[in-house]
């Protein structure tokens, strides 16, 4: 789990934009220098000298402080002003498709906590590999609601009531609209979408009933940019992000339940089976992705307690949540462009 210096994917947006948040638009270290070279004396001299060094500070630090605001902003209101507080001794996490890819990582970083994590998965994580005390694979079709209540019986009666869900799930078989066959198409949307729904009918009763819970749902970059050979996937994915926006909305006007959480996540190609067969971007903008920084971000969201947007890479991504917003004629332009990078075999 460690992690490498600059980051797993090495330099990249991310890595910059990370830096300048962290120094040029701090406003922690940009208010006191404003402070200096307005009340003091050398401060004085100095920006007097250099006046176009004056002006830079003050919009850098209006930059800042808005940036700043906006994300409290954010945050306050993702969590319908409210707080809460998470024992990680007590709450239960059910993770689907925790044997590999990202859910395996997720699964170890909770369960390097002593977390309880009840992972359901049709197929059981790799023969030899040791899972942390306190991760338990339960064998489980998640398209299945049926199977999913048996399930959750086992749960209850081993960790007792789950507190958070994190849909994790995903397939994804590269292939054209004309290349794909009903059966392929219908099982993508149990998996990736439909799944969620069941899941969240399980367990979300209880996290309602206790105001105190978390849903997370894993979607993809994909799901606000559509290209060849991804459409069936995007299609769900787009699925699963208004799954997470509508879920969010009904728990605060229909539920009367603002304290529990939601968090999605979108992430951009990362190095997993479910990628196998294409061939995505890998470049200084847009990297692909370790899943273990996929998994860190998620888990340190988790973490927190509170509802919010894990983004990775935050580059690419900032523009594909963007993308619906440009013209027609550029969205048809870039799909067409992209397409290079999702050929699979036919």
């Amino acid at each position: 789990m460690a992690r490498s210096w600059p980051s797993r994917e090495g330099v990249t947006a991310d890595v910059l934009g990370s830096l300048i948040s962290r120094t040029l638009l701090d406003p922690w270290k940009l208010i006191p220098l404003l402070a200096l070279a307005q009340y003091t004396a050398h401060g004085r001299e100095v920006v007097e000298a250099r006046p176009n060094l004056d002006k830079a500070l003050k919009a850098l630090t209006a930059l800042g402080v808005l940036n700043g605001f906006g994300n409290w902003l954010n945050r306050r209101t993702l969590n319908n002003k409210v707080s809460d507080k998470y024992d990680w001794n007590r709450e239960v996490v059910v993770l689907t498709g925790g044997s590999n890819g990202i859910g395996r990582r997720i699964a170890e970083r909770l369960g390097s906590r002593g977390i309880k994590v009840a992972i359901l998965d049709i197929a059981p994580p790799a023969s030899g590999d040791i899972l942390p005390p306190s991760v338990r694979y339960y064998q489980c079709d998640i398209t299945s609601s049926e199977n999913i209540t048996e399930v959750a019986v086992k749960i209850r009666a081993s960790f007792g009531n789950p507190t958070i869900l994190i849909n994790n799930a995903g397939i994804c078989t590269g292939k054209t609209i004309l290349k794909t066959t009903p059966a392929m198409t219908r099982r993508m949307f149990e998996v990736n979408t439909f799944a969620h729904y069941w899941l969240a009918q399980e367990f979300l009763p209880d996290m309602v009933k206790a105001n105190h819970g978390m849903v997370v749902t894993v979607a993809s970059q994909a799901g606000y940019t559509v290209t060849p050979n991804m459409v069936d996937y995007s299609a769900t994915k787009a699925a699963a992000i208004c799954f997470h926006e509508g879920l969010a909305a009904e728990l605060v006007t229909r539920y009367a339940a603002p304290k529990v959480r939601t968090v999605l996540v979108t992430q951009g190609f990362t190095k997993t089976n479910l990628i196998k067969d294409l061939t995505p971007e890998d470049t200084w903008y847009n990297p692909l992705l370790d899943p273990e920084t996929v998994a860190e971000k998620a888990v340190n969201q988790v973490l927190k307690g509170e509802s919010g947007h894990v983004l990775v890479p935050g580059s690419a991504g900032w523009l594909a949540k963007r993308f619906r917003g440009l013209p027609d004629w550029v969205q048809h332009t870039l799909r067409c462009k992209l397409e290079k990078l999702m050929r699979a075999p036919e």
